[in-house]
């Protein structure tokens, strides 16, 4: 009897196993649905925006709606990727288990095991941006309608990779306020016949592309139908004299030039940061400094219309004429699927779901630094191998458990995530430091000034300069073609203790 009793038993603990195994499979099976619910959004939303993109549009009302569905494709792509790497995880996760679990007795455990697997309904971020999209697809209707009346641009590269290696990302809406700002006509001062120049202060972080906005802008061919002549000012091409800020001889990078019948009209840029040793520097300049310089330059230059000026200093604000441009980093979901075309380039990232895990985890490290993502994207674009990846991804994470790099998305006023922080103390262990001392960018005019030793041959390459020395961090592939470089020092113990209020220290050699 007691043998009856324990094979009926055992035979409906096997049942209830498979039920509730069968369960666990049927209950996976929405998320299939709701990934191919979000795929086909997707689709339809892409569509939309690159139909868009190969159009100009100048109402801005059009623009906000473009922005909006198009950040909602942002966090379609990074939902989508989220839940699939995630997945992952569970699925390896559960094989572990599952395999644990059958190699023993008691399937009193198995049925535990099997009821606490599931993912309990699916992915609430993953609803949400579906039900977001789905609305944003209804409300454009209008817009599609309004698009067919917007002028085609020039044919665009089809794949994403060379678009974004040779245009401007994200900042689509701003580029064109400021293109609408260079063609409004100049008003009257007080009445008279003499127009007073217009000013745009364009501000923003660190390494958030406003030399890039303001170059993209400038190589429009309707600003350069408008202008005669555009002209680019560094901070060093700026001279003080103590009562007002005036202009070098030598100074100034003429960008176009053209010969016209009736009135000129001149753009000039000023740019007050980037360059070799002038950090710090762009708080000395103050608003009756920049009112002196503009004062200056209408009198020597009464043509003059339009002025921009880049900085990161808010006190530049009360400079302009107009509303400041500030530039914001991008979304975490914006930031992801820009990296993951610098690190896939024309591969399809779904071919790769080991790296695409993997590239994710990268992305949330760098948050939201383009310096990052440019460095490490082309690197490990170059080698399609997971082990090599995981180092890379190695790399980031140790620079942050060492405290040298600063990740703070609300403190990027002043600091780039890249810009390495100093370190509160040195160690017996670091002897032979690899030590930051400052950044810089190289206009595209002083090519032969790039470093030849790049950051990748120190922290992966094994090159191993002494003394001081140069490295070059990243080329920009995009107008105005600035290489950003790091002035670094190989320092020994008995230096680093005098020089520790100098140095930055970024990793071991």
């Amino acid at each position: 009897m007691e043998m009856i009793v324990s094979a009926i038993t055992g035979d409906l603990v096997a049942r209830s196993v498979s039920f509730l195994m069968g369960r666990y499979l049927n209950w996976t099976a929405p998320t299939d649905d709701s990934d191919r619910l979000l795929q086909r959004l997707l689709l339809r939303a892409q569509v939309i925006v690159e139909e868009a993109e190969g159009r100009r549009i100048t109402t801005h009302a059009m623009l906000r709606q473009l922005a909006k569905l198009r950040e909602d494709v942002y966090r379609g792509c990074y939902a989508l990727d989220m839940s699939s790497s995630r997945r992952r995880d569970r699925d390896r996760e559960l094989s572990r288990r599952r395999s644990s679990a059958l190699s023993r007795s008691n399937p009193c455990k198995r049925v535990c095991l099997m009821a606490t697997s599931g993912s309990g309904g699916g992915d609430p971020l993953q609803h949400a941006v579906t039900r977001s999209l789905e609305t944003t697809i209804a409300d454009m209707n209008e817009f599609v309608i309004f698009l067919t009346g917007c002028p085609r641009l020039g044919r665009q590269p089809y794949s994403a990779y060379m678009f974004m290696d040779k245009c401007m990302f994200g900042r689509q809406m701003e580029m064109e306020r400021v293109v609408a700002f260079l063609l409004e006509e100049e008003t009257s001062h007080g009445g008279s016949s003499r127009r007073e120049p217009g000013v745009l202060t364009i501000l923003g972080p660190k390494r958030a592309g406003k030399s890039t906005l303001a170059e993209h802008a400038c190589n429009d061919e309707r600003v350069r139908d408008h202008f005669s002549q555009i002209v680019s000012f560094a901070l060093g091409d700026l001279k003080d004299d103590g009562s007002s800020v005036s202009l070098r001889r030598s100074g100034g990078v003429i960008k176009h030039r053209r010969h016209v019948i009736d009135e000129e009209r001149v753009l000039v840029i000023v740019e007050l940061d980037g360059e070799r040793n002038t950090k710090g520097l762009d708080e000395t300049i103050m608003e009756s400094s920049l009112r002196g310089f503009y004062s200056t330059y209408k009198s020597r230059v009464p043509c003059v219309t339009k002025i921009i000026v880049t900085s990161r200093s808010e006190k530049i604000a009360s400079f302009a004429t107009t509303e400041p441009l500030r530039l914001r980093p991008l979304s975490r979901e914006a930031f992801w699927y820009f990296f993951k075309v610098r690190a896939f380039g024309s591969t399809d990232a779904a071919d790769h779901p080991k790296l695409a895990s993997i590239a994710m985890d990268m992305a949330e490290e760098m948050d939201g630094s383009f310096a990052a993502a440019s460095i490490f994207g082309g690197l490990v674009r170059s080698n399609f191998n997971p082990q090599f990846w995981r180092l890379a991804l190695a790399v980031l994470r140790e620079f942050k458990k060492r405290n040298l790099i600063k990740y703070d998305a609300h403190q990027r006023t002043e600091t780039d995530p890249l810009e390495i922080i100093k370190p509160s103390s040195y160690t017996k262990e670091a002897a032979g430091e690899f030590v930051y001392l400052d950044d810089y960018q190289i206009n595209s005019s002083t090519r032969g000034e790039v470093p030849k030793i790049s950051l990748q041959d120190i922290l992966f390459g094994g090159a191993r300069p002494q003394g001081k020395f140069d490295v070059l961090g990243w080329k920009s592939t995009i107008p105005p073609y600035y290489s950003y470089a790091y002035r670094c020092e190989i320092q020994r113990p008995q230096r680093m203790v005098a020089r520790k209020n100098r140095g930055r220290k970024i990793g071991n050699s």
